[in-house]
Parts: structure tokens; C-alpha cells; sequence
């Protein structure tokens, strides 16, 4: 009888430990969990997470610009969305990313980014108080121009061609994303 009274004692006490051991772990996942819902990814990680950007994520990986996209600098980045790509003339994406074309390619990708983060707010301000007209200067080097046309921001790239932003704001930890209707051309 104490032998039983000994092993059900016992028993009870691994149980209980159990218990608490399992208990312990769950506010540890709940910690994990949250913090990992409070980081905020950098420009690639925001933009391979959404499918509207899959061409655009699958350029800048074959043009070797993830870890300049990654880095800790602040970017702007006029994104094109899927179908800003599908808009080119056929076969222009992919002849773009076969590796004799990479530089033409990462010169392209390099026009849709500015240094620095700059709001949508800040943007039509800089509009705004330079006469309706804002001169982008491009991280590739050539000029974008913002303009507003029916309330809507315009960049006009070096060819004359005209791109609308359609979403704005989409923040990043090293940056904020514009998407864009249309691809941007540098000379």
C-alpha cells in the first residue's frame, strides 16, 4: 500500500511537471510568434511576399540585385506590377533576363529606384512646390519626372513614356514601395 501510495505520488508529480514544462513553452511560442509578426521585411521580402510582383522579384534575382535590395540603405522603389511587365512587347521580359542582357536589365530595374524613402505625401508636396513638375534622379542615374493628372501621380521616364502609381505607402524596413502600371525606360 505505501509502495502504491509512493508511485501514484509520483506519478502525479511528473504529471504536474509535464504540465508545467508544456506550459513554459507555449508563452515562449506566443513571444517567437509576435515578434516575428512585428518585423517588417526589407524591399525584396515585401514584394516576393505579394504575387502582383512575381516578375519583378524574379528580374532583380537574375539581375543580381537582392542584396543591394536588401541592404540597410533607404529606398524608394516605383514597382511594376505583373502586369506593367505584361504590357512590354512580347518576349521582352524574357530576353531581358538571358545573361547577355543582364545589364540592360539591372539598368532598367535600377530606374524604378530612388535613394532614399520617400512617402506618396512627400512626393505630391515636392510636386507641389516645384511649379507641378518633381525631377526624380533614379539610382540608374537618368531623370523620372512626377507630375499630377486628375489626381493621380505620373512619372514620365526619359523616353516620354508615362507610368501611373497605383498603390502607395507599402512599407519596408529599408524603404517604401509605389506600385506601378507600367515599366519605366531609361535612354
Amino acid at each position: 500500500m505505501k509502495l502504491k501510495k509512493i508511485i501514484t505520488s509520483a506519478f502525479f508529480t511528473l504529471a504536474i511537471v509535464g504540465t508545467s514544462f508544456a506550459t513554459e513553452k507555449d508563452p515562449i511560442k506566443k513571444k517567437k510568434e509576435t515578434k516575428e509578426i512585428k518585423t517588417i521585411e526589407t524591399i525584396v521580402g515585401v514584394a516576393a511576399a505579394n504575387k502582383n510582383f512575381t516578375t519583378l522579384v524574379a528580374a532583380v534575382k537574375a539581375a543580381g540585385l537582392v542584396d543591394v535590395l536588401n541592404s540597410k540603405g533607404l529606398f524608394t522603389v516605383f514597382a511594376p506590377t505583373n502586369d506593367a511587365f505584361d504590357k512590354l512587347p512580347e518576349g521582352t521580359v524574357s530576353t531581358l533576363l538571358k545573361k547577355e542582357n543582364l545589364k540592360t536589365l539591372s539598368a532598367i530595374l535600377t530606374y524604378h529606384v530612388v535613394a532614399g524613402k520617400f512617402k506618396a505625401k512627400e512626393v505630391i508636396q515636392a510636386i507641389k512646390d516645384n511649379n507641378g513638375k518633381f525631377v526624380i534622379k533614379t539610382v540608374q542615374g537618368n531623370n523620372l519626372t512626377a507630375t499630377i493628372d486628375s489626381g493621380k501621380v505620373i512619372l514620365t521616364d526619359a523616353k516620354g513614356g508615362k507610368s501611373t502609381i497605383i498603390l502607395t505607402d507599402v512599407e519596408a524596413s529599408n524603404g517604401v514601395i509605389h506600385a506601378i502600371d507600367t515599366v519605366v525606360m531609361p535612354q
